[in-house]
């Protein structure tokens, strides 16, 4: 690995001998299907319960052990940075009430926002998202983003970007139980998935299906409104909604000519090009280059606050510049 320059500061990608000694034989990249061909559920693999005994697991509880002994402020997630709300749910009502979808809908998504979220999109879950080993039996997601604040986000990797980052896990898993709540009381079934800890599903795919944005070159979510500075949480719901279209917004056109988190990253995890991982074609984060040095700095995040994207006030008007350049090379094509 090699050190580079971030806010112009040499960063040297330091790996200690103790970390070194957990990371298993088999790679994250393996486990995550880098080079497969063939869809397929994804395998847990981080962030999961160490209990579901995934081969890194004993590398995440180092990494959450060292984390509580060198940022305190998150050592006790229940109960700082705002909390996370009630951890037991409320009983389902024992009868469904009688509205239609569309006003279903509009009340989750108004329900939501006026409780902590600052986006919400719906849409159908689909089986490759569920992780390997889990079940989902509903067929709704109800994805809420969190937008974060980008000046403590861009200290990283220093503890600060740390505790925002899970500041906003916190409003993520306040915001769905609170959902989950009110859905159950509505005779619904209703399960909340609020981060750090994975749940039985992955929400990235959902929120771009939900019509969050794009993925990114540096692997997250890019938003009209908020670039990469958001995080995500999401309730699962046998509840009738109606689901959001995509959104397109020209994120993999200006990726493609964007080099900057791909030269800021310190241990070089992200790559210029667009890789296949288990049969889908997309930007991906080298796990094995990443993690070690996530774990050393406890949220690393360099990327996404050096996303132009991320700055605030600016994503709109990339959004619409990106559909400017679009509309101009398709009349131009259609004059040839």
């Amino acid at each position: 690995m090699s050190g580079k320059t971030v806010h112009g500061v040499k960063i040297e990608p330091v790996i200690s001998d103790e970390q070194r000694a957990l990371i298993p034989d088999i790679t994250g990249n393996e486990i995550n299907g880098l080079g497969e061909s063939a869809v397929r559920r994804p395998s847990p693999i981080y962030w999961h319960p160490p209990r579901r005994d995934h081969p890194w697991a004993p590398v995440q509880t180092w990494m959450l052990k060292k984390s509580s002994r060198d940022v305190p402020e998150i050592a006790d997630m229940n109960n700082q940075l705002g909390g996370r709300g009630n951890k037991e749910r409320v009983p389902k009502a024992p009868a469904p009430t009688e509205i239609t979808a569309e006003d279903r809908t509009r009340d989750i998504k108004a329900f939501a926002l006026s409780h902590e979220a600052d986006l919400v999109g719906i849409t159908k879950l689909q089986p490759e998202w569920v992780y390997d080993g889990y079940e989902v039996k509903d067929e709704n997601v109800i994805i809420v983003g969190l937008k974060m604040d980008q000046p403590e986000l861009a200290t990283a990797p220093e503890p600060g970007s740390v505790i925002e980052v899970m500041r906003a896990y916190n409003q993520g898993t306040r915001v769905t139980r609170a959902l989950a709540d009110f859905i159950l009381a509505q005779g619904f079934d209703a399960e909340p998935e609020g981060g750090p800890i994975a749940g039985k599903f992955t929400l990235v795919p959902a929120a771009l299906a939900a019509g969050f944005g794009e993925l990114g070159k540096h692997g997250s979510v890019i938003n009209r409104r908020f670039g990469s500075s958001f995080r995500l949480a999401g309730v699962v719901t046998n509840m009738p909604l109606i689901a959001d279209d995509t959104d397109d917004i020209g994120v993999d056109d200006f990726c493609r000519s964007c080099i900057l988190c791909e030269t800021a990253c310190p241990p070089d995890a992200i790559a210029e090009t667009k890789q296949i991982v288990r049969g889908v074609e997309k930007w991906y984060i080298d796990f094995d280059k990443c993690v070690p040095y996530f774990n050393e700095t406890y949220g690393c995040g360099i990327c996404i606050a050096i996303c132009p994207w991320s700055r605030p006030g600016v994503a709109a008007g990339l959004a619409a510049k990106m559909a400017r350049k679009r509309h101009k090379a398709g009349t131009q094509g259609e004059s040839q």
